[in-house]
């Protein structure tokens, strides 16, 4: 039984088709059952709920032999902390309760940088949770996602896209499709064990004048970057209901991008995934917007 949080999300979406094509039998946990295709509904089990709830919990895991755990950031959290750790504690409490042998974990990269990175800081604090109850654990430590400039679209199609990274630093960026594809793997191998970290760098390192120009190409208009202010951000977030903290984390992302939190591992054919920049824009930017 694989028991997978956060269905219908970015990652989510993508990793429950992929697993559902094998014979694994599978358990959701989702608030709104209405969000999954009907196709879905029909072949795994549904659990409603919340996985920050106990009891939800209690029946999800029994007898469970995987979950995915990916904690969404709660926007009104008191601090990222709570957003990710706090919450998470009755996920690893259910672990240790149901004897959950493997655990596949979304985190980011930059562990063990020293550097606080909001968000970033907290997932790793969230990986050691999960660590702690004793199962083996794989945490994907990951990059920026490429799928969060689809969050520009209505900017993109008045030729913007904006950040508050400079222009030319370049990092690495990963598309959610091979996110959920690497943690199917995980999740449908009963071999693995320990708790060792995946650190992924996606498919490629790029500036945000890169991203600019490859969607420039691709949509056949032209497309700037325009560099924003973190003080803005921040107002501009706690204006659409974040906390200040969960607002301040967010930029304090940024702060850690710009950094190097994310560009401390070297690139290798092992921890490069397939889709480029220019493939994600064509494949999932270009039908939005021409």
């Amino acid at each position: 039984m694989i028991v997978i949080t956060a269905p219908t999300g970015q990652i989510g979406s993508k990793l429950v088709p992929a697993v559902l094509r094998h014979s694994e039998p599978v358990r959701l946990i989702v608030r709104d059952p209405g969000k999954l295709p009907a196709e879905v509904r029909e072949r795994a089990e549904v659990v409603v709920g919340s996985h920050r709830d106990r009891d939800v919990l209690e029946h999800a895991l029994d007898g469970a032999d995987a979950l995915f755990w990916l904690m969404p950031a709660a926007p009104t959290a008191s601090s990222p902390y709570e957003a990710y750790v706090s919450a998470s504690i009755p996920g690893a409490d259910a672990v240790v309760r149901h004897a959950v042998p493997r655990v596949v974990v979304i985190s980011a990269l930059g562990r063990g940088s020293q550097i606080y990175a909001g968000h970033i800081s907290a997932s790793h604090a969230m990986e050691d949770l999960f660590r702690s109850t004793g199962a083996h654990v794989r945490a994907l430590e990951l990059p920026s996602f490429m799928d969060n400039i689809l969050r520009q679209v209505a900017s993109i199609r008045n030729g913007v896209v904006s950040g508050t990274i400079p222009p030319d630093f370049t990092m690495p960026w990963i598309a959610t499709k091979d996110i959920a594809a690497l943690a199917a793997g995980y999740l449908l191998d009963h071999t693995w064990t320990g708790q060792d970290p995946v650190e992924v760098l996606g498919g490629e390192d790029l500036s945000y004048r890169d991203i600019a120009g490859i969607l420039s190409d691709v949509l056949g208009s032209p497309v700037r970057y325009e560099a924003g202010e973190r003080a803005a951000v921040e107002q501009f977030l706690v204006g659409r209901g974040f906390s200040e903290a969960m607002a301040r984390s967010v930029v304090d992302m940024d702060r850690a991008g710009e950094r190097g939190i994310n560009n401390a591992i070297p690139r290798t054919a092992e921890n490069t995934t397939q889709t480029t920049f220019r493939a994600f824009a064509e494949e999932a930017i270009a039908p939005v917007l021409v």
